[in-house]
């Protein structure tokens, strides 16, 4: 079965997608509105192919290089489809750069849309060999942690289920947040980051 991870900010879209794709349950399918979650989806889940609209981070990169995390995750093995909504030229032209010939409106009617999907998956490379490049930055304790974190669970909470004390969270969120490169523990969550500077 075909992995695909949906990446989008716009709940509607995920959901919309996922219901366009799978209209036959034949794909595997995770969706998730984090671009730091993505990164590392992809390095651990390893999916066929990655759907992204990149648009809705616009307000949310502190730098467009943010990005590139996601092109090296995905490396040559995993296809990247970009689907944009709006008009994002300096979103447009990093990933032209990075190799993506064709950028795609969200304004497409759904057959053209899922066609263009299909065509994509066809033109992937063999499945059978995958050579993963980039190692996972976190640990999987540390991607257990910022799971919950991200499902607004104390740190209590967090301790309690992983069976650790309140300080060790806060030592591992601490290093969560040096290793994703946030400046602050509301950068993570934010869609602007100037809201975390406040």
């Amino acid at each position: 079965m075909y992995k695909i991870l949906l990446v989008d900010r716009c709940y509607y879209s995920l959901l919309g997608l996922r219901k366009l794709i799978n209209k036959n349950n034949t794909f595997c399918i995770a969706d998730t509105d984090n671009l730091l979650i993505a990164r590392e989806k992809i390095i651990q889940w390893q999916p066929n192919m990655v759907i992204a609209d990149f648009s809705g981070f616009s307000n949310a990169l502190h730098n467009i290089q943010q990005l590139s995390a996601i092109y090296s995750a995905c490396g040559k093995s995993t296809r990247l489809m970009v689907i944009q909504s709006g008009d994002h030229p300096q979103i447009e032209a990093y990933c032209r750069n990075q190799g993506t010939e064709d950028i795609f409106s969200k304004t497409l009617p759904l057959p053209e849309l899922h066609s263009l999907i299909e065509q994509t998956l066809n033109t992937r490379p063999p499945f059978r060999y995958r050579q993963q490049h980039t190692a996972s930055l976190l640990t999987l304790r540390e991607e257990r942690v910022l799971k919950l974190w991200t499902e607004a669970a104390s740190n209590e909470l967090i301790a309690k289920i992983m069976g650790i004390s309140p300080k060790t969270v806060y030592t591992y969120k601490r290093n969560i947040r040096m290793k994703l490169g946030v400046d602050n523990r509301f950068s993570l969550f934010l869609s602007n980051p100037l809201e975390a500077a406040e």
